[in-house]
């Protein structure tokens, strides 16, 4: 099930980013704050009350340009459609925004979640070399069209 974030997941999601990004996790404060900005959607999938993965997005009004910025899945969630749910729901809330277009950075190395994209209909619009710190690995930049 995808439901908002409370400030009660706070501590799970920070614990979470930790383990999944050990190299480049978000520090709390980043967290708290999409946490409680009117601009963004920040979406858990509770799996029996457990957090099984989250997933962010922003969407500055006025602009026409939604922006997902991190969509995480517990290992032992994965490959169960949890990530597509959580993708899902964003599209879903940029669409209802008024958003006409959505933009997210991947891992050059991450395939899977590439795949994912790409069969939402997100296609690589370019390159950004070394995006992802300390590790230096490219980040693929990848657009998808909507219509409100």
């Amino acid at each position: 099930m995808i439901r908002l974030a409370s400030a009660a997941d706070l501590a799970t999601i920070h614990g979470l980013e930790q383990i999944l990004f050990p190299d480049d996790a978000w520090p709390l404060e980043k967290i708290d704050d999409d946490l409680h900005s009117p601009y963004a959607r920040f979406v858990v999938a509770d799996a029996e009350g457990q957090v099984a993965g989250y997933a962010i997005a922003q969407y500055l009004p006025g602009n026409d340009v939604a922006d997902i910025q991190n969509i995480a899945v517990v290992e032992s969630h994965r490959g169960r459609g949890v990530g597509a749910e959580l993708l899902d729901n964003l599209i879903a809330w940029s669409v209802d925004q008024g958003a006409s277009a959505i933009m997210l950075e991947v891992r050059d190395d991450n395939t899977v979640a590439q795949s994912l994209y790409a069969s939402r209909g997100f296609a690589v619009i370019a390159t950004r070399a070394q995006y992802y710190q300390p590790a230096g690995v490219d980040a693929l930049v990848m657009r998808k069209e909507v219509s409100a």
